[in-house]
C-alpha cells in the first residue's frame, strides 16, 4: 500500500507517540466578542496593559461595500521556536508535546525572546518583570481540561487538539481543509492554523494605519511622537497597503520595541573596548608602534577593560531582573548568542587583563602571547552581535551577512579614536599619524557599508520599511548626523585630534538609528 505522506522530520520522531498540541482558529466563525481575551486574563492573572491573546480587526473594502475581518492573535507555538533558541537561561522552553512554555523563576528579563519572535506574541509582565505569553493553558491541558479561551468562545471559533491524532477535529481540518499560518517564510512551522482568515489580517503590513493613530477604543499616537528614544511601535502599514484589497486596520493593541537606548549604547562601548586592542596591535604589526610603547603596554588594554566594564553594566542594567544576571553562566542555554557573547566578553576581559599585567611586568613574550588572545577575543566581542541580531528572526533589517565585518570596522573606528586621544594626551608620539590614518580608513569603510545597506534593494517589505524608518523616518536625524560626522572623520589624517569626537559621536548616532529602526516595523 502506498501513501503520499512524507516521513516525519527528526523532531517528530523524537516525539513519536506523544501529542502535538495545536490550535485551529476558524475566522469564519469569529464574531470579535473578545471573550477569549478576557477569559485568558482571568485564568492567567494577566495584568492590565498587556495581553496573551487579543482579537485584531481590519475593515476591508470601501463604504458601503465593506466588512470587518477578525484575527485571533497569540503565540504560534512553533515547532522550531526562535524564542527558545534565543533565551539564554532556558526560561523559554519547549515541552515534549510541542507546547512552548516559560519558567518565570529563571527569566532574567533580557527580552531576547521578544526580539526573536516573528509574531510579537511575548511581553514583559509589568508586575513580575518576567517574559510571558500564551502557553495553551498548559496547566489545564495537563489535567484534561481545555484552554480557557476554547471554553468561553460562543461560536466554537477556537479549537485545540492533537495534530498527531488523525481522529481529532484539528487534525481533520488541518489535513483536509485550506488553512494558513502567519509568516511561513520565517520557517518556524507554527502550531496555530487559521481557517478562513483574510490576508489583510495575517500580514501585519497589509492594512493601512488609521489616520491620527485613531484605533477602535484606543489611540496609538503618531510614529516618532515620543522622539528618538520612544520605543512605541505603531501598528499597520505607514504608507500604503500592500494587499490587493482596500484594508484599514481598526483595532490592535499597543506594541513596543524590546531593546532601547542601552542596547544602542552597548554596541558602541563594546566596539571601543574591542577596537582599542585591535588598533594598537595593528599599529605594532604595521611597524608604527613597539611592544614597549606605553600605548600598547598600558593604554590599549586599560581602555579595553574600562569600556568592557561599562558594557557589562549596560547589559545588566537593561535586564528586567538585573540581580539574576549570573544565571547566564549558571543556567546557560548554549544556542543563545547572549550566552556565547557573554563567554566572548569574559574571555576578552581575561586576555586584556593578562596583556595589561604583562605590560606592567615588561614581559615581552607574555605580552605578545596575551595580545594574540586579546585580538581573537576582541574580534569575537566586536562581531558576535551580528549573530545575536540575526537570532532575532523578527527583525529583517538585522539579517545581513555583511554585519560581522561592518562591526569589526566600527570597532577599529572608535577604538582607534580613543587611542588617538590618549596618544595626543601624552604628548608628541610617532603613532599619531598611523592611528589617524586607521581612523580615517575605518570611517571610509564604515560609510561604504552604510551606503550599501541604505541603497541596495531589501529582500522583504519589513526590511525595506525598517531602512525607510532609519533614513527617512523617525530615526533619520540620528542616521544622517552619523553619516555627516563620520564622513568628516575620514579626514582624520589631516585634521588629527578634531576627528576624535566626530568619529565617536557619529558612530553612536548611527548605532542608535540602526538598532531602533530594526525594531520599528509592526509584526502583529
Amino acid at each position: 500500500m502506498t501513501t503520499l505522506a512524507e516521513p516525519p522530520a527528526a523532531p517528530d520522531l523524537e516525539r513519536a507517540g506523544r501529542p502535538r498540541w495545536v490550535k485551529v482558529l476558524d475566522q469564519t466563525r469569529c464574531i470579535g466578542c473578545h471573550a477569549c481575551t478576557t477569559a485568558c486574563k482571568s485564568e492567567n492573572d494577566v495584568p492590565l496593559g498587556v495581553t496573551r491573546t487579543y482579537v485584531k480587526s481590519v475593515d476591508v473594502g470601501h463604504f458601503p461595500q465593506v466588512r470587518r475581518a477578525f484575527q485571533v492573535t497569540r503565540c504560534n507555538q512553533c515547532e522550531d521556536p526562535p524564542c527558545v533558541a534565543a533565551c539564554p537561561t532556558g526560561a523559554m522552553h519547549q515541552r515534549p508535546d510541542g507546547i512552548v512554555d516559560f519558567d518565570k523563576s529563571i527569566c532574567i528579563g533580557c527580552k531576547a525572546c521578544i526580539a526573536a519572535c516573528p509574531y510579537d506574541a511575548i511581553f514583559i509582565n509589568p508586575e513580575d518583570h518576567s517574559a510571558e505569553k500564551c502557553n495553551f493553558c498548559a496547566h489545564r491541558l495537563d489535567i484534561g481540561l481545555e484552554p480557557a479561551c476554547v471554553v468561553v468562545c460562543p461560536t466554537e471559533a477556537i479549537l485545540v487538539g492533537d495534530l498527531n491524532d488523525p481522529s481529532s477535529k484539528v487534525a481533520r481540518i488541518v489535513q483536509r481543509e485550506p488553512v494558513a499560518v502567519r509568516r511561513p517564510e520565517k520557517e518556524t512551522r507554527p502550531g496555530l492554523f487559521y481557517k478562513g482568515a483574510h490576508q489583510s489580517t495575517l500580514d501585519p503590513l497589509a492594512a493601512d494605519r488609521p489616520e491620527g493613530g485613531l484605533f477602535a477604543w484606543a489611540t496609538q499616537g503618531h510614529p516618532g511622537e515620543g522622539g528618538l528614544f520612544s520605543q512605541e511601535v505603531v501598528s499597520g502599514h505607514p504608507a500604503h497597503a500592500n494587499s490587493s484589497a482596500a484594508a484599514l486596520l481598526s483595532y490592535d493593541v499597543p506594541h513596543h520595541a524590546p531593546w532601547g537606548w542601552r542596547v544602542s549604547l552597548y554596541t558602541w562601548t563594546k566596539g571601543i573596548s574591542a577596537g582599542a586592542v585591535l588598533a594598537a596591535v595593528l599599529a605594532v604589526v604595521a611597524g608604527r608602534l613597539h611592544w614597549h610603547d606605553a600605548l600598547v603596554r598600558f593604554a590599549a588594554p586599560s581602555a579595553a577593560l574600562v569600556f568592557l566594564a561599562i558594557t557589562g553594566v549596560l547589559l545588566i542594567w537593561d535586564l528586567k531582573h538585573p540581580l539574576r544576571f549570573y544565571m547566564i553562566f549558571t543556567k546557560h542555554q548554549w544556542r543563545s548568542w547572549l550566552v556565547r557573547g557573554s563567554v566572548a566578553i569574559s574571555f576578552y576581559g581575561a586576555a586584556a587583563t593578562a596583556m595589561l599585567g604583562a605590560g606592567i611586568a615588561d614581559a615581552r613574550t607574555a605580552q605578545e602571547i596575551s595580545a594574540a588572545f586579546a585580538v581573537a577575543g576582541g574580534l569575537a566581542v566586536a562581531c558576535y552581535t551580528a549573530w545575536l541580531f540575526a537570532q532575532a528572526k523578527a527583525r529583517d533589517l538585522w539579517q545581513s551577512p555583511l554585519l560581522p565585518p561592518h562591526l569589526a570596522v566600527q570597532a577599529v573606528l572608535v577604538g582607534g579614536a580613543v587611542l588617538l586621544a590618549v596618544a595626543h594626551g601624552i604628548g608628541p608620539h610617532g603613532a599619531v599619524p598611523a592611528l589617524a590614518a586607521a581612523v580615517g580608513a575605518a570611517a571610509a569603510a564604515h560609510l561604504l557599508f552604510v551606503a550599501g545597506e541604505a541603497t541596495l534593494t531589501h529582500p522583504t517589505a519589513h526590511a525595506h520599511l525598517a531602512a525607510r524608518e532609519m533614513t527617512r523616518g523617525r530615526f533619520a536625524p540620528a542616521f544622517w548626523a552619523g553619516v555627516v560626522l563620520v564622513a568628516a572623520a575620514v579626514a582624520a589624517p589631516w585634521i588629527g585630534v578634531a576627528a576624535i569626537p566626530l568619529a565617536l559621536v557619529g558612530l553612536i548616532c548611527h548605532e542608535h538609528a540602526y538598532v531602533q529602526a530594526g525594531q520599528a516595523v509592526p509584526l502583529a
